[in-house]
């Protein structure tokens, strides 16, 4: 009996878990890069307006470094590693828990980020297992 495990048309699915980690990763670094490289304090007002002051610059390191391991665990993901899937989907569930915290400021793009962790999720969880059958 052969221990190779057919791949279904929803391949895909774990492939586009993989891409959409790599463009969170580019973005996610970018965003980081300009908070490090920037002002070293921002102005926000939340929704009572009230003025608060933030450091950035630790933010920037945190999103240089998140960025970069999001990119990673893509590219291994895609390539099929099994670690990859497991670490996906714990940097995900982070990202769709941070997200939470945006929502009363930004509803659409929290909603659409949780949206797309969420199918991220599914892609790895349901099909993930079919990268390691791929050539």
């Amino acid at each position: 009996m052969s221990n190779t495990q057919q791949q279904s048309g929803w391949v895909g699915w774990a492939v586009f878990g993989g891409i959409v980690l790599i463009i969170t990763g580019v973005f996610d670094f970018l965003f980081g890069l300009a908070a490090v490289v920037g002002p070293d304090s921002a102005y926000f007002r939340n929704g009572e307006g009230d003025l608060w002051l933030l450091n950035v610059s630790g933010w920037g390191w945190w999103h240089l470094i998140f960025g970069l391991v999001l990119v990673l665990v893509g590219v291994f993901l895609i390539r099929g590693a099994t670690w990859a899937r497991t670490i996906a989907v714990i940097v995900v569930g982070l990202n769709a828990i941070s997200q939470l915290t945006l929502l009363p400021y930004q509803p659409l793009w929290a909603l659409l980020i949780i949206g797309l962790d969420l199918l991220v999720i599914y892609a790895v969880v349901v099909h993930g297992r079919e990268l390691r059958t791929r050539d």
